[in-house]
């Protein structure tokens, strides 16, 4: 009962911070400048530029023209995409899903490594495999990414020619349906083992790539947290109990090391959709990313307040979460009233 009802408050006070966050992005995205721009070209009229403006509401002041949008948003109207040519709420699901699937893959690649590294590095303390670690996790942190990428890109692909870039291959996905606009579950879906195959050829070197900088981050939370913990006196009893150092490590000090490491992995996945624009370029993924890259470049302002909005809700949701994780990973932790 007590998750139950603190799951639904916190539902209850996401509207409020939407709405704060809904007048933080129109007022930030006004104050750069009207977004008449994109529209227009060098042939107009005066009188064409100001039909233009009257269709999409620009001549009104601009407190009207939040409620506009802002009730636009609410039946599912996120406005005209210059850059698309299309309605956002067309484009975005689309570009959404290719964004997500690589962010997933990123997500689930930095999740397996971090958690294993960090733990592996966190029972042989100051031992070869916990320094190999280290150079893991700073090199991780370090890199940039698009050098990173450019550089895997340079060796597997440029040079050896085993690793292919884009999304997929088109012959092959114009035989399946895509009811979910995630490929590697449409194609699962469709019973294709070669689509899920190249889907999956496809995700490799992009994933890898985009999250290897969380791996580093998961892995020295991980490995600290782990160090931290097989310190305690709880720790000590079960070796006197007689219990294996693998069973201490998996039953015992492994559990207690991951709550502080939930945190920084719920965090780190928001962060992994904004890290995908400079992958998604490099490896010119179909996804928001790029679309945003573009948007930015062109004044499309109607597509980056829809793309702003979506992070900080998942932000928003992802926190809620972790929280609820964390309170199921750490029995002495309440979830608050």
């Amino acid at each position: 009962m007590q998750l139950r009802d603190y799951i639904i408050r916190r539902l209850m006070v996401l509207p409020i911070l939407i709405l704060g966050v809904s007048i933080v992005v129109f007022t930030l995205t006004r104050v750069g400048g009207s977004p008449i721009g994109i529209y227009l070209s060098h042939e107009m009229t005066p009188e064409e530029v100001l039909k233009i403006e009257e269709r999409f509401g620009l001549d009104k002041p601009v407190l009207v023209q939040y409620i506009q949008w802002l009730k636009g948003i609410v039946s599912g109207d996120f406005g005209w995409s210059g850059v698309a040519s299309a309605p956002v709420a067309e484009v975005f699901p689309i570009k959404l899903a290719a964004t997500l699937e690589l962010a997933t893959a990123a997500g689930l690649v930095a999740l397996f490594l971090g958690i294993t590294l960090g733990t592996f590095a966190g029972a042989r303390r100051n031992r070869f495999p916990d320094h190999l670690t280290r150079i893991v996790a700073v090199s991780g942190a370090s890199l940039p990414q698009f050098w990173f990428g450019i550089l895997l890109l340079i060796i597997f692909w440029a040079q050896l020619g085993i690793a292919p870039i884009g999304r997929s291959d088109a012959t092959i996905f114009a035989s399946i349906s895509h009811p979910t606009g995630l490929y590697t579950i449409d194609a699962i879906l469709a019973g294709s083992i070669r689509a899920l195959w190249d889907a999956i050829w496809h995700l490799i070197l992009p994933a890898l790539t985009l999250g290897y900088g969380a791996t580093a981050i998961i892995a020295r939370m991980m490995r600290s947290a782990l160090v931290e913990e097989l310190q305690q006196d709880y720790v000590d009893a079960a070796r006197a109990k007689g219990l294996a150092e693998k069973l201490v490590i998996k039953r015992h000090a492994r559990r207690n090391a991951l709550v502080p490491t939930i945190t920084v992995i719920g965090l780190t996945f928001g962060f992994l959709l904004q890290g995908t624009i400079t992958i998604e370029i490099i490896y010119r993924w179909p996804g928001i990313g790029r679309w945003m890259a573009d948007s930015v470049l062109r004044g499309d302002q109607a597509t980056l307040m829809t793309y702003v909005l979506f992070t900080s809700v998942l932000f928003l949701l992802v926190n809620l979460i972790v929280d609820v994780i964390y309170a199921n990973l750490d029995r002495r932790v309440t979830l608050g009233k």
